[in-house]
């Protein structure tokens, strides 16, 4: 019966999509009886794409309210789904492994026991996820990076989605985060080179969903912006959702350890599938040719030139400014990439580019 039910999982996360949806092999099913006691397997299993109140899950599944009820809070405060308010009561839907479960079990920096065999458990399944089906090639990006404004050439048109600042100023509620790639890589032993783990960003609802159910933490303006500038720092890559209007979310990412960056680093051309619509412009009078931007570019997109000036192959390069940012020069600046096409306006028209597939 316990084996049955996790069985009973594979198609429910396959119809829920995103990266890792689910695969018949041994390891999904030891992640899956590791993140879900059985009792919860049964009710992710009823679980809808769609909100549904506790009465409707109740009913669907036969189940008294009250019984259900605090295995359904529970649940949600374990990241195993999710919640919305609909007519002032608690709705409930199924989440997918990524974006949802697989992050929200490690958001809140928890190092505890479960912590620890869950970061490795997650990770020898996406291992042998891969390891079956390859990496899958990336039709239209679902994801953009944001560059560091600051660093934006002189007489560039700067649009207020290139800029981070824009997202801080308008929302009152921010929440920051531990972020799963680089903190799951630390509980398993791996080196993260020093870079910060508590740089993960939501905003309006999103932060206060995470504040309330995901172990996310209050913060105001100033210290976001204290959050970026340690993040910039360290050269990570400000990283949301491809889209023009309002993001939820701001991932501060890494190459070795972001599960989006390394995927998109095993596309033939990275550069084109995950960028800023940025480049960098080098300055030959100011620059001393030290590779500081060589080292911190995290697409490892320069190389030194014959004439001692750093060269980029705008195939790879994600436009990140992280060379910028870095150089003790200020000799790097970013400047319009010429050809590239300004993120879709909204959710909806990055639905349907994803549907149309192509970039």
């Amino acid at each position: 019966m316990t084996l049955q039910v996790y069985k009973e999982m594979l198609p429910v996360m396959q119809s829920r999509g995103g990266p890792y949806a689910g695969l018949d092999i041994p390891e999904f099913y030891t992640m899956m009886a590791a993140l879900f006691t059985p009792e919860e397997a049964a009710v992710n299993n009823a679980l809808g794409k769609r909100p549904e109140t506790l009465d409707e899950i109740a009913r669907k599944m036969d189940r008294d309210p009250r019984e259900l009820h605090p295995l359904l809070e529970a649940m949600a405060n374990k990241g195993l789904c999710a919640t919305v308010v609909r007519d002032g009561e608690p709705a409930y839907r199924g989440c997918p492994f990524m974006p949802g479960i697989f992050e929200y079990q490690f958001i809140s920096g928890s190092d505890s026991q479960r912590s620890r065999q869950l970061a490795g458990l997650i990770h020898t399944y996406k291992t042998a996820y891969h390891a079956t089906r390859g990496h899958e090639k990336i039709a239209f990006p679902v994801t953009r990076v944001i560059p560091v404004d600051k660093t934006i050439h002189v007489g560039n048109q700067v649009h207020t989605y290139d800029q981070v600042a824009t997202y801080i100023d308008k929302y009152d509620a921010i929440a920051v985060g531990t972020c799963y790639c680089r903190h799951a890589a630390k509980l398993r032993g791996e080196d993260i080179h020093g870079m910060p783990t508590d740089v993960c960003m939501w905003f309006g609802d999103a932060a206060d969903y995470m504040i309330s159910r995901i172990g996310g933490r209050k913060v105001s303006k100033t210290e976001a912006m204290v959050v970026l500038d340690r993040s910039e720092a360290a050269g990570l890559i400000h990283m949301s959702r491809n889209t023009a209007d309002d993001i939820e979310f701001l991932c501060n990412c890494d190459r070795w350890h972001c599960a989006i960056v390394t995927h998109v680093l095993k596309q033939p051309k990275p550069g084109w599938v995950f960028n800023s619509g940025y480049q960098p412009l080098f300055d030959a009078g100011r620059c001393v040719a030290c590779e500081t931007c060589i080292d911190r570019c995290p697409a490892e997109a320069l190389v030194m030139g014959a004439a001692d000036m750093p060269v980029v192959d705008l195939e790879r390069c994600f436009g990140c400014a992280a060379c910028a940012t870095g150089c003790p020069e200020d000799a790097v600046a970013m400047t319009a990439k010429p050809g590239f096409p300004p993120p879709p306006a909204n959710a909806k028209e990055l639905i349907a580019a994803l549907k149309k597939g192509a970039v």
